[in-house]
């Protein structure tokens, strides 16, 4: 009998890449004391035969020309060894990228980056980014987020992230919902579904809304331990009721619920936009906790951006 998507999940919720492991003369800490070691490394995760290839039509003759410019014998694309990846979304050296994947790893701060770095603030936050959208494109459900119903499709104009956010109303402001599955934990987009819904439900048929900050979680719905979603000044928070009993999240002590609500008060000025972005790396970090995250990042940021069109 063929897996069903839900069976794939059970096993993760993101494609884990092939990783080839650094050399016995090179440990992953070691790349990041020498650029042109990890340039390699990165080289080789782009392309695992060693073969270069077009990253529009995915042709593999390939003309080599001044400097590191690469053009394509079928569609005359001309490119560089990190065109139309991840990674090429940020003005870091092969050495920076690697430095800030140990940093985000340990999670620290975007000061903390930045003069750990010595780079500016807007150079770490746009690098960030990069990771952040690279991890939910290789969830399972990334074309279903990376999508005008989330937004997250507005920042992006071919494979680079130039674009800006689109504005969000209490109708068109999405909603997720959190699965557990044994020891694994899920983020949905919960399709037909918007702020404007919730508040309906919670309004004409008491479904449980708590609020903290801008974030917005009900209580048990259906399969989901809870719903939730990321508001902004224009929705009508003071209609939210009090209540004595906490929702079944809360109540019942949830592993993940803990892990997450400690990080996204850490999360300062998260938008409704982003929101989706904070929530897969979430349940990224927590699915893969006891497997090598920077390996897995680094390969990630190596990835082809999806064509969303």
């Amino acid at each position: 009998m063929p897996e069903t998507q839900r069976d794939v999940m059970s096993k993760n919720s993101h494609i884990l890449p092939v990783i080839p492991p650094p050399d016995n003369t090179a440990s992953f800490e070691a790349l990041l004391r020498d650029e042109d070691k990890a340039r390699d490394y990165f080289l080789e995760l782009a392309w695992p035969t060693g073969d270069p290839f077009c990253p529009r039509c995915g042709h593999r003759k390939v003309y080599t020309l001044s400097g590191e410019r690469l053009r394509c014998a079928s569609c005359k694309y001309t490119f560089q060894p990190f065109s139309g990846r991840w990674i090429n979304n940020g003005a870091l050296t092969p050495g920076e990228w690697l430095r800030l994947i140990v940093l985000f790893v340990e999670e620290r701060s975007v000061h903390q980056m930045k003069e750990e770095l010595g780079l500016s603030y807007n150079t770490v936050y746009k690098a960030l980014t990069a990771i952040r959208f690279a991890i939910l494109a290789n969830a399972l459900d990334a074309r279903q987020l990376i999508s005008p119903a989330t937004g997250l499709d507005s920042y992006l104009k071919g494979n680079r992230l130039t674009g800006g956010p689109r504005e969000m109303r209490m109708d068109t402001i999405p909603v997720y919902g959190i699965l557990r599955r044994d020891d694994l934990v899920f983020i949905d987009l919960v399709p037909g579904f918007q702020a404007e819904t919730l508040f309906h439900f919670h309004m004409n048929f008491h479904l449980k809304l708590i609020r903290s900050g801008n974030l917005v979680y009900t209580d048990r719905y259906k399969e989901y331990d809870a719903l939730m979603f990321c508001g902004n000044d224009s929705l009508p928070y003071e209609v939210i009721r009090r209540y004595d009993e906490p929702p079944h999240i809360d109540a019942v002590d949830d592993e993940f619920w803990e892990y997450a609500q400690s990080r996204i008060k850490k999360f300062r000025g998260i938008s409704c936009q982003r929101f989706p972005l904070y929530m897969k790396e979430l349940e990224f970090r927590f699915n893969n906790r006891h497997k090598p995250l920077g390996e897995i990042l680094a390969a990630y940021l190596c990835a082809l951006v999806p064509n969303t069109d």
